[in-house]
C-alpha cells in the first residue's frame, strides 16, 4: 500500500465516522467498536 493510498483510506474511514456520529449519534459508534472489539477477539482465538 502506497502512503497516498493510505492518507485517502484514512480520510474516507475517519469521514465515515465522523458522519455516523453527526447523523445517528454516538450510540450506533459504540456498538460497533464493542462488536469490532469482539471480532478481533474471535480471530485471535482461532489465530
Amino acid at each position: 500500500m502506497t502512503n497516498q493510498l493510505a492518507i485517502w483510506l484514512g480520510i474516507l474511514i475517519l469521514g465515515g465516522v465522523m458522519l455516523d456520529y453527526a447523523v445517528f449519534g454516538a450510540e450506533n459508534l459504540l456498538f460497533l467498536s464493542k462488536k469490532l472489539f469482539d471480532f478481533l477477539d474471535w480471530l485471535a482465538f482461532w489465530r
